[in-house]
């Protein structure tokens, strides 16, 4: 079997506050682009999981979200055979695009339907939170109001037509130092969640993107100028907006136009800003994991 594990932006990101047990109540507008890891399946008769990737600094043991997911499945449903993972990484690690958790996601729906195992998208979710926050999400994909922890969500129509171009500096920002630069008082600009999701809904990409937020930019950027760099040199050539994703650095442009779009990504590929640059366009939910055999 042969899955997609698709990448993820936050068109809007938002925390709302503390919990008490640490963790942060969020708002985001999730959504998924058309950038991939590739995670073949194979059964084999021996037990137990054997997991490979094509970059070597990955952890192919119980530490790596995909190997973790399988595991919680086969434990729980007492799957006697084996299971070999093949991992071809191509979302760039540690960039606030839930590359890890993509990785969970498809390993899930995977083993679910290469052992037969019959669990539906709702019972799969329900498991997922166990190995990520973002893992629910990166099942349903598509576009999604992330609440909580990031575990309540809640489908949104397709965003309207547009372009993404994505860029990477050549930098890893974790989460938790994301979170440990953030200072919530200090915070003076929120993103208009509420206001983009009318504005989806009434398929206005204008409204939506003049709307976008992230929280997180301001921390980031002072201990990354870079990112700034990326995100003014896309917006001077065409982005209707250009903003980092998640935890950072990843910066992703949107265009309403794609030979703009194509345009600036040759800008920013001869400007050696961002050590990965994609051009892409938007994922509809409806697609399914496509590439399944």
């Amino acid at each position: 079997m042969r899955l997609r594990a698709l990448a993820k932006i936050n068109l809007g990101l938002d925390i709302v506050g503390k919990r008490e047990d640490g963790y942060h109540e969020v708002r985001m507008i999730m959504q998924t682009i058309q950038m991939y890891d590739i995670l073949e399946l194979y059964r084999k008769k021996s037990p137990g999981i054997s997991l490979t990737t094509n970059l070597p600094y990955i952890p192919c043991d119980e530490r790596n979200l995909a190997y973790k997911a399988a595991k919680l499945l086969m434990d729980e449903f007492h799957v006697e055979e084996g299971l070999c993972i093949k991992l071809f990484k191509s979302i760039p690690v540690a960039a606030g695009m839930a590359g890890g958790s993509a990785d969970a996601a498809a390993a899930f729906v995977g083993v679910n339907k290469l052992f037969q195992l019959g669990l539906s998208e709702r019972e799969l979710i329900e498991r997922a939170v166990k190995v990520g926050a973002d893992v629910p999400y990166c099942i349903i994909r598509g576009t999604a109001l992330a609440e909580g922890i990031g575990e309540r969500l809640s489908w949104i129509p397709q965003v309207p037509k547009c372009y993404v171009l994505v860029g990477k500096p050549g930098v890893s920002v974790s989460t938790k130092m994301a979170y440990e630069t953030l200072n919530l008082n200090e915070v003076v600009h929120h993103p208009d969640i509420d206001g983009m999701i009318a504005d989806i809904k009434n398929k206005d990409l204008h409204g939506m993107v003049s709307k976008m937020g992230n929280v997180f930019e301001p921390g980031i950027i002072g201990k990354y100028p870079v990112i700034q760099e990326i995100k003014d040199l896309m917006e001077a050539n065409g982005a209707l907006k250009a903003m980092m994703s998640g935890s950072g650095p990843t910066v992703f442009g949107i265009f309403d136009d794609a030979k703009k779009m194509h345009a600036a990504s040759a800008v920013l590929r001869e400007s050696r800003l961002a050590k990965t640059v994609f051009a892409t366009e938007v994922f509809n939910r409806m697609e399914g994991f496509t590439n399944d055999k």
